[in-house]
């Protein structure tokens, strides 16, 4: 699909939910489309992959016929034959799902304005919580309140409204192609559209396209020698704050669906851990290729990660972060001897930024590479943040600071930097990119081009020096400004002032004066002629 289709798509989806939802909250009504949009992907992929393994037996349907060919492909099953099918499916496609809950078979109950669509959409979405994948997705749907009376105040009402909403989505995805794949995109875009409509509170859960790219970019390059091009394969990657996931699924895109051997996500809002298991699954990641943990990341709550044994913790070979700003946290003093920050100290609880950088630095291999988005503050802040600063500079550990433009999120309008660590990294000095003043100005946000996206990880990867935009800087030097890693210190955008040859510049102002006095005698003359008053001579006339 082309991106023109991509976007026709996205706007008609968006336009249905626009003229939809009515007085309802767009933050609502997008977990109602969203999971709409969920089970008609699961739909289709499950459809398409029982016409491959039935082959001949899979039922031919007359147009006028409405029913899901699988609907009437089970009625014929016994018991014993159906479970054999739905194994088969398993081992194939990793899930099932009963006839009565496909997209096709809800769509029809829709425009035919059945009373049981309600409850029938309800037991379907218990049924894929609980008995579809192998793995539980406990919660899935759980933000989706089919009985909210936001839908109406009687169930007869809600069951109305939501035979409108389905019978909208089915008619407008309908005029596309009904490749599986562009419902992971027509996803996605519909995430940007709502959080571009949800203004700060978007933070949550989505980072800005051209921001992902440059991360994903990053971190796939090979970490001793990004010049070689990308890697070959990681065998973890993880986003520890990955809100809806896009920016995991941005790496996965860069190296393919076999380049990562598998997924970590933690997230701590339930509605958008909800997004992101469903986003992953819309791109085709299977249940056992992904694991997204719902808890808080900075109490560190996900047993996996607590693992003491050496041979058995987890390493990445890729992190990339876009953690709430300045994150206002309470650490303990036992925090104070947590694994992930003995070694450099606790973060200030006025801001938990360096809290969410040794988190996430803790877990990255020695091979690996780590980009994580941060507030300005973390480059120059004083106190423990300095100290946190000064050890992983001293360490070796802070390969590339890169400067963006201001308001380039949804919610926030400050200036951010994308800071580059790496456990082992091949050279001693800091890679510092000021890329402030290259962008495109936007109705709402400032945008990064492709172009700009381009030039930061092309100098990234080629470690390029420019004047006015990158620099290598030594540590000696860092040391001397007490570790301050303000950018404009290294790289300023300042334009130098010409120089002024002053003598030049004399002898141009005297031939003036000089045109001046000639030209002022001449006219003098005619107005003498004239019998009128004489304008009074130049300065340097008199002089002379």
């Amino acid at each position: 699909m082309t991106q023109e289709q991509l976007n026709k798509l996205g706007a008609t989806l968006w336009g249905i939910a626009n003229s939809l939802r009515g007085a309802m909250n767009a933050d609502d009504f997008r977990d109602y489309m969203l999971s709409f949009l969920f089970l008609r992907y699961l739909s289709d992929n499950y459809e398409t992959a029982a016409k491959k393994e039935l082959g001949r037996d899979y039922p031919q349907l007359s147009e006028d016929d409405k029913r899901a060919p699988l609907s009437v492909f089970y009625q014929a099953l016994s018991d014993q034959d159906k479970a054999f099918f739905e194994k088969q499916m398993r081992r194939k496609l990793h899930y099932v799902i009963e006839p009565s809950h496909l997209w096709a078979s809800i769509a029809e109950m829709a425009r035919k304005q059945d009373d049981e669509l309600l409850r029938t959409l309800e037991a379907g979405f218990k049924y894929i919580e609980n008995h579809s994948f192998d793995s539980s997705f406990q919660g899935l749907f759980s933000e989706i309140n089919l009985n909210s009376e936001k839908l109406g105040k009687k169930p007869a009402d809600r069951n109305a409204k939501l035979c409108i909403i389905i019978q909208k989505i089915s008619e407008g995805i309908a005029q596309f192609s009904t490749n599986t794949d562009i419902l992971g995109d027509a996803y996605e875009y519909l995430i940007g559209e709502f959080a571009a409509g949800s203004g700060k509170k978007a933070g949550e859960f989505y980072t800005p396209q051209p921001i992902s790219d440059i991360l994903s970019r990053i971190v796939v390059l090979d970490s001793q020698e990004p010049a070689t091009g990308l890697k070959k394969k990681l065998d973890k990657v993880m986003d520890f704050a990955c809100g809806s996931g896009s920016l995991l699924l941005n790496v996965r895109k860069r190296l393919g669906a076999d380049g990562i051997g598998k997924i970590y996500g933690q997230e701590k809002n339930i509605t958008t851990y909800n997004l992101a298991r469903m986003n992953m699954l819309l791109h085709g990641v299977k249940d056992t290729e992904f694991d997204i943990h719902h808890g808080d990341t900075l109490l560190n709550d996900w047993d996996m990660l607590n693992e003491m044994n050496p041979a058995k913790k987890i390493k990445c070979d890729a992190i990339v972060a876009n953690p709430p700003f300045s994150y206002r946290w309470e650490p303990t003093e036992a925090q104070g001897d947590d694994f992930r920050f003995k070694s450099h100290g606790l973060a200030p609880k006025s801001a938990a930024d360096f809290a969410f950088l040794l988190h996430g630095f803790h877990f990255l291999s020695d091979e690996g590479t780590m980009a994580i988005i941060l507030p300005h503050g973390v480059l120059f802040r004083g106190g423990a943040e300095a100290h946190i600063r000064t050890k992983l500079l001293k360490d070796g550990h802070i390969d590339t600071i890169i400067g963006l433009p201001s308001n380039l999120f949804f919610s926030t309008g400050i200036p951010v930097c994308i800071l580059v660590l790496k456990k082992c990294k091949k050279y001693d000095d800091v890679l510092f990119i000021n890329a402030s003043e290259h962008f495109g100005s936007g109705k709402r946000q400032n945008q990064l081009r492709e172009e700009d996206i381009d030039k930061i990880v092309d100098t990234y990867q080629f470690r390029k020096e420019e004047d006015r935009y990158a620099r290598r800087v030594s540590l000696e030097e860092i040391e001397k400004n007490e570790f301050n890693l303000n950018i404009s210190r290294y790289v300023s955008t300042a334009v130098a002032e010409a120089k002024v040859d002053l003598k030049e510049v004399h002898e141009q102002l005297t031939n003036i004066e000089e045109d001046i006095s000639k030209a002022l005698d001449e006219h003098n003359s005619y107005l003498k002629e004239l019998g009128l008053d004489l304008l009074p001579t130049s300065s340097l006339k008199n002089k002379s």
